[in-house]
C-alpha cells in the first residue's frame, strides 16, 4: 500500500515537475532576449559574459526569494504594477535609444560598466518572474518544487541568453522582436492591475511571442560574403 502511494507521488511529482520546465522554458525565451540585448550593451564579450554570470546569479537569489514570499507578494497590485512599470521603461529606453552605426535602422543599448548592466539584468529577471512565479503556484503546491522548477529555469535563462547574444548579431529583426514582447508582458502585468477582465488568456500571449520569434528570424544581416554573391 505504502508503494503504491510513493509510486503515485512520484509519478506526480515528476509530472508538475516536467509542466513547470515546460512553463519555464516557454516564458524565458522573452526573458532571455531582453538580458542578452542588456549583456550585448558591453562591447567586451568577456564582460558580456560576467555580467549575465553575476546578474543572474542575484536574479536567482531574488527568485528564490520571490518564491518563498509569493503568498505574501500577490496581495499586493504594487509589485504587479511596478513590475510593469519598469518593462515598459525597459522597452521605451531600447527604442529611443541611439541606433547602431553600422545599422542605422537598428536601435541598440550601450553601457560603459559591468556594475552598471548587472543591476539591469536582475531586475529584469525579477519583473519577468513576477508573471512567472504567479503561473508556477498555480500548477504546484510544494514550495520545493517551484523552487527547483525555478533553479532550471535560471540555468536555461543562462544559456539561452547565450544563445541570443550571438543570433542577435546575426538576425536583422531578432532585438526588435524580442523587446516588443517584453512589452506584451510589460502590458500583460498592467493589464492585471488595471482592468483584468480585459487580461488575455495565457495561450494568446505564447502565441503572440512566437509569432515576434518567426518574424525575428525572418531576415539575416547579410554579410559580406552574401553581399558579393548578390553583385556577382
Amino acid at each position: 500500500m505504502l508503494d503504491q502511494f510513493l509510486i503515485h507521488f512520484d509519478l506526480k511529482t515528476s509530472f508538475v515537475l516536467l509542466i513547470l520546465i515546460a512553463l519555464e522554458a516557454v516564458l524565458s525565451a522573452d526573458n532571455a532576449i531582453a538580458l542578452a540585448a542588456i549583456a550585448q550593451g558591453l562591447k567586451d564579450p568577456k564582460l558580456q559574459r560576467h555580467a549575465l554570470n553575476i546578474g543572474l546569479l542575484f536574479a536567482y537569489v531574488l527568485r528564490i526569494t520571490l518564491i518563498l514570499t509569493a503568498t505574501w507578494v500577490v496581495k499586493y497590485w504594487q509589485f504587479e504594477l511596478l513590475g510593469a512599470a519598469y518593462l515598459l521603461w525597459l522597452v521605451f529606453n531600447y527604442f529611443t535609444s541611439d541606433k547602431d552605426d553600422q545599422q542605422q535602422n537598428h536601435h541598440h543599448l550601450n553601457f560603459k560598466s559591468l556594475w552598471q548592466t548587472i543591476p539591469l539584468i536582475a531586475v529584469t529577471d525579477l519583473a519577468f518572474s513576477l508573471d512567472s512565479v504567479t503561473t508556477a503556484i498555480a500548477v504546484a503546491d510544494q514550495t520545493w518544487l517551484i523552487i527547483l522548477g525555478g533553479t532550471i529555469g535560471v540555468i536555461t535563462l543562462r544559456f539561452l541568453a547565450g544563445l541570443f547574444i550571438k543570433w542577435i548579431e546575426e538576425y536583422i529583426h531578432l532585438e526588435d522582436a524580442g523587446f516588443i514582447t517584453v512589452g506584451f508582458v510589460g502590458l500583460r502585468l498592467l493589464l492585471k492591475v488595471v482592468s483584468p477582465q480585459f487580461l488575455p488568456p495565457e495561450w494568446v500571449m505564447i502565441v503572440a511571442i512566437i509569432g515576434m520569434f518567426i518574424w525575428g528570424f525572418s531576415e539575416k544581416i547579410p554579410t559580406q560574403e552574401t553581399e558579393l554573391v548578390k553583385e556577382d
